[in-house]
């Protein structure tokens, strides 16, 4: 019996020593297996990363903008589209483009429509200066800045005002005609009457022109405006004032290229092309291919990529919850506030400097400007 325990004993000594030496190992085999730990450390890297990622969609989530343009079918709109849309793109943002067709109540429904996709921030091309007050507001409820590209909104409380000098403008376009005709008769052909940088064209018009007019120097022998610069507009009217003053008319201050186009038509109907000094704005190809012709004979050339993209990176800005006021070149009274207004410099363009010019900056070609002008007859190509 004794032997009996003894060897019993042993036995038990031997099978709990196995036992512990079998669990031992199996914590060692746990401790150094490297694909176990692998796999845990990939999951929670992957978690990890998840997190990261997560956190950087919500940083990155694309903005949103709204590019409300007056009317698409004009020349000087696309180019500022085009430029607008592919700078904002570069930044980040993308663009919602709607167009007015020139139409005021079209324009308030447009961008009513925008504000309902959930832009970040809108760039308005105005139809109408004063009647966006209602979006305007609207656009502010839902945090929404508004910027108004080249044509100021009057009586709302909009974040920027992007634009040339416009007063600026006109001082040049009636400069120009000045120093062609000092003396003589003169038709005022002005825009679109509910826009207020066509009032600002005309102000820089008679800066010029007033004093020469109370020296007796220059007779302003007709006044109009063209409704949403329509060259059909201008047609009519410089035809009107034709008739009216027996064809002697000297010079035609016409505020943009569009009504210049239509006055040229006017005149080209009476066989009077290039012998009236007309003025333009905008640079549009029509409008310089008429320059090299001579049958226009200046335009203001406003870089559209200057204002364009200057547009495009304070939308974007703005979108962020940026403030850009300190910014801003001046200030100028809308009715509501001092807005923010960054101005640009335009640029006086005649036959001269061409190339210099719009050609040169890429807004034109060189074959498209001389296209009707016969290849003997062209200055160098550059």
């Amino acid at each position: 019996m004794r032997f009996f325990n003894k060897k019993w004993f042993v036995f038990m000594a031997v099978l709990i020593l196995s036992v512990m030496a079998a669990c031992g190992q199996d914590a060692i085999n746990t401790n150094t297996n490297t694909p176990s730990n692998t796999n845990e450390n990939t999951s929670t890297n992957t978690d990890s990363n998840n997190n990261t990622n997560d956190q950087d969609k919500a940083e990155d989530v694309q903005l949103k903008i709204g590019l409300s343009v007056v009317d698409l079918s004009l020349e000087r709109w696309q180019h500022d589209r085009d430029i607008f849309i592919e700078r904002a793109e570069e930044l980040g943002a993308e663009v919602i483009t709607q167009s007015a067709d020139g139409d005021a109540d079209k324009q308030l429904s447009t961008i009513q429509n925008m504000l309902s996709q959930g832009i970040d921030a809108l760039v308005i091309i105005a139809a109408n200066s004063d009647a966006l007050a209602p979006v305007v507001e609207q656009a502010n409820e839902q945090n929404v800045p508004v910027i108004a590209h080249d044509r100021l909104i009057n009586n709302a409380d909009i974040a920027a005002y992007v634009s040339f000098d416009n007063v600026g403008v006109g001082e040049m376009q009636a400069q120009y005609i000045v120093d062609q005709v000092p003396t003589g008769k003169y038709f005022l052909l002005g825009g679109e009457p509910s826009d207020h940088t066509a009032h600002m064209f005309r102000q820089g018009q008679m800066n010029i022109l007033e004093p020469l007019i109370e020296a007796g120097d220059i007779e302003i022998v007709g006044d109009q405006w063209a409704e949403s610069y329509s060259a059909e507009a201008a047609l009519s009217h410089v035809e009107n004032a034709l008739t009216a003053n027996n064809n002697d008319i000297d010079a035609i201050v016409a505020v943009n290229d569009s009504t210049a186009g239509g006055a040229v038509q006017a005149l080209v109907a009476q066989n009077l092309a290039g012998e009236v000094v007309i003025s333009g704005q905008d640079a549009d190809l029509a409008a310089v291919q008429r320059i090299a012709e001579g049958t226009q004979s200046m335009t203001v050339y406003k870089p559209i990529k200057n204002i364009a993209t200057t547009s495009a990176e304070l939308a974007v800005r703005l979108a962020k919850g940026e403030d850009v006021s300190g910014e801003a070149t001046e200030s100028i009274d809308n009715g509501f506030k001092e807005v923010p207004f960054f101005q640009l410099t335009p640029i006086s363009v005649d036959k001269d400097n061409l190339i210099d010019t719009v050609i040169a900056d890429g807004f034109q070609s060189y074959d498209d400007v001389y296209k009707n002008i016969p290849e003997d007859e062209r200055p160098p190509k550059p």
